[in-house]
């Protein structure tokens, strides 16, 4: 890895407030902000939860599409992965191709962002990024090659050197996403695989367990029911006082719940799979599995049906006793594709990202409906209550990621 010339990546970066100051004040504890990034811009939003308002506050420039972010435990900084192309994804126009980068940003207690350290660059284009829990080290998972780099956390927050891995991990296909488990003792990585295509044959799922010691992966073990073939995982969440890990499975609209073992591995055999659609019986149109979180309380599971026309997000209520989810409500987002959402740690207020825009039919005439954040309130029960959609206008590119970032 290299890093980049400090001075040619401070000249993408730009930011410009959009928005006068919300009225109605936060508590430290409470604050969080939510961020979009379309295409190579991170935009930055002021939340209101008693309004359940979203107002712009300003948005920095990135060099490439924005792929991933995550905070710091500190909550004083947020790492942020780009790529102007690579597999999977359209090169972004006005970049060079196949450029790669992790960058870190000093994330202020109003939630503005500014750089910090200089950016580094990556060998792939990388699909999803993480942050151990002790806060010392980046965690980056590629999907093509499927791979993996650990990178130190300086004292400062900036991004460190990049820690040399053993040559003999094991790789799964495609891989999707990289967490530390709740003790830090491993390291789960989702590989999702591929479906049969143009004759290709299906690429079978699997997800990996590798030991964490000093930023080194070491091989633990590997889960892939019936070889991996009609397995295809997507992402994966933990519940907050259990030894329960649900994976949301893209290629089969499921929820798998695994047990996680003191050692930080995977029972091989799942303790629950249920659907995620609302009608299991009749799939079209075609659904994905997609990102997954839990409720602060480990009391519910939400998870993101993607889908062009009849995208939502399915609200689970878990059985505290045995960890069994149970669908409760499948929340119309009012748009297609949520690639990714995020809740608050209060959990008040839960927020969608759409992809892009879509043409669906309504009345006999087709409709377009534009990407944008769709916002619903939290109730006690878990369920969702639509508030409004803010429209977004994502022109050439698309909106890959959005997340909902505590605040210091």
């Amino acid at each position: 890895m290299t890093t980049l010339d400090r001075r040619t990546f401070y000249t993408l970066l730009a930011s410009a407030l959009a928005a006068p100051k919300m009225a109605l004040a936060q508590t430290a504890k409470d604050k969080s902000a939510f961020y979009s990034g379309v295409g190579p811009e991170l935009t930055h939003f002021e939340v209101d939860f008693n309004a359940a308002a979203l107002a712009k506050r300003g948005s920095t420039k990135l060099p490439g599409g924005i792929q991933y972010a995550w905070p710091h435990p500190s909550r004083k900084y947020l790492y942020v992965i780009a790529s102007s192309g690579g597999v999977g994804i359209a090169p972004v126009p006005g970049f060079p191709p196949d450029r790669h980068t992790l960058i870190a940003f000093q994330l202020a207690p109003s939630g503005e962002l500014s750089p910090h350290g200089d950016a580094v660059r990556l060998r792939y284009r990388p699909i999803h990024m993480s942050v151990d829990n002790s806060g010392e080290y980046v965690l980056v998972a590629y999907n093509f090659p499927a791979g993996i780099s650990v990178h130190r956390i300086k004292g400062d927050g900036s991004i460190g050197d990049e820690v040399t891995q053993p040559d003999n991990l094991e790789k799964g296909i495609y891989f999707h996403q990289i967490r530390t488990t709740p003790s830090d003792k491993s390291i789960l990585v989702v590989a999702r695989g591929n479906n049969p295509e143009g004759g290709k044959p299906e690429d079978p799922g699997s997800l990996h367990a590798y030991a964490f010691k000093n930023g080194i992966l070491s091989n633990m073990s590997k889960v892939a029911p019936n070889g991996g073939y009609g397995f295809g995982p997507r992402h994966l969440d933990f519940h907050p006082s259990q030894p329960w890990v649900y994976v949301s499975i893209e290629r089969q609209n499921q929820l798998i719940v695994f047990k996680l073992t003191p050692d930080g591995v995977l029972v091989r055999e799942p303790l629950f799979a249920k659907s995620s659609l609302a009608d299991p019986a009749h799939r079209f149109p075609v659904q994905g599995a997609g990102p997954i979180h839990m409720h602060p309380s480990g009391s519910f599971v939400y998870l993101g049906n993607r889908s062009g026309v009849a995208a939502n997000v399915v609200v689970f209520a878990i059985n505290q006793q045995t960890g069994e989810p149970t669908a409760v409500q499948h929340a119309d987002i009012h748009a297609a594709h949520p690639r990714t959402f995020g809740l608050d740690n209060g959990a008040r207020l839960l927020v969608a990202g759409s992809l892009a825009p879509t043409a669906v039919r309504e009345g006999g005439k087709v409709v377009d409906v534009p990407a944008g954040l769709s916002v619903f309130r939290m109730r006690a029960d878990g369920k969702l209550d639509f508030v409004h959609k803010y429209d977004i206008d994502v022109g050439p590119f698309t909106q890959w990621w959005t997340g909902m970032i505590a605040l210091a």
